[in-house]
């Protein structure tokens, strides 16, 4: 079952554009959402979201056409974007009161399971919790009203690594049941490595890539030498390069493999590899 399709979506600004961004979810599973600051990630979650307007592109979440049944749609989202930074002098059982209201499939269970693996004190005001609790705190709200879908951005930057670990096992067993989906945009490429199924790769404003982490990755090489082996044709070859004193390293496409010439080091390539070097074109 598809939970999200986003298709042509395009919103112009005076010195940034969103320009046919395409991707689609299926129930059932982790994407990742990355590019670097600027790339148009947040621009993207928002348009999607109708919370900016986008100027072309059509959105659906259930097969239901997302800007037509917007109050429908939201119930069926659960939604973190950036740090909690509002109602800072409210007790987070009183925010928590208002929000209930909201969703009729409200899970108090699946949310003081929350307020216990996150150590939340609901007594406490929000101005008193630390920026990795606040976003624990808005996690709690969006995994409460049984979500079929998750759009998070940047869910686990300010957490230290083992609260990390332990939101990304609960992000795993959320999909386990092939009901759920998770959208995450993040700059800790680690965390996907550990439980992404699909990676979306944004670029100046458009998609370059959408597919699943394995191909994502294996269609990827990393390449080295020395400087004198970076000749004009091996130049040519590459989508990024990176140069030291020593020699260099850069990206290449695994179907190019062939056309290197002899001695040249290669290894695989990661999330992180791919997108430092796809930054850095040659």
């Amino acid at each position: 079952m598809e939970l999200l399709n986003v298709q042509g979506l395009c919103k112009q600004y005076p010195s940034f554009a969103l320009k046919n961004v395409s991707f689609r979810l299926e129930a059932g599973y982790i994407m990742g959402f990355i590019g670097r600051n600027g790339a148009g990630k947040t621009t993207t979650l928002k348009s999607l979201l109708n919370l900016v307007r986008p100027d072309a592109g059509a959105v659906t979440v259930l097969g239901r056409d997302y800007y037509e049944n917007e109050f429908w749609c939201k119930r069926q989202l659960g939604v973190v974007l950036g740090e909690f930074d509002y109602y800072n002098d409210k007790r987070l059982r009183t925010i928590t009161d208002v929000t209930r209201r909201f969703y009729p499939e409200w899970d108090e269970a699946a949310y003081r399971s929350c307020l216990e693996l996150f150590r939340l004190d609901e007594t406490k005001r929000v101005k008193e919790l630390s920026a990795g609790m606040r976003v624990k705190y808005a996690l709690a709200l969006a995994l409460s009203h049984n979500a079929r879908l998750l759009i998070l951005d940047e869910p686990t930057s300010g957490l230290d690594p083992v609260s990390r670990d332990e939101l990304l096992g609960v992000f795993q067993r959320i999909v386990e049941d092939g009901q759920h989906s998770i959208l995450f945009s993040t700059h800790i490429t680690s965390d996907l490595d550990k439980c992404a199924d699909y990676i979306t790769y944004i670029k100046d404003g458009a998609i370059l890539e959408s597919c699943d982490k394995e191909t994502f990755t294996e269609q990827y090489r990393l390449v080295q030498g020395r400087k004198a082996d970076r000749t004009a044709e091996v130049s040519a070859l590459l989508l990024g390069c990176k140069e030291t004193a020593f020699g260099f390293t850069g990206l290449i496409r695994t179907a190019e493999l062939a056309r290197l010439p002899a001695g040249l080091q290669i290894a695989p390539a990661d999330l992180e590899s791919v997108m430092l070097y796809r930054e850095k074109e040659v």
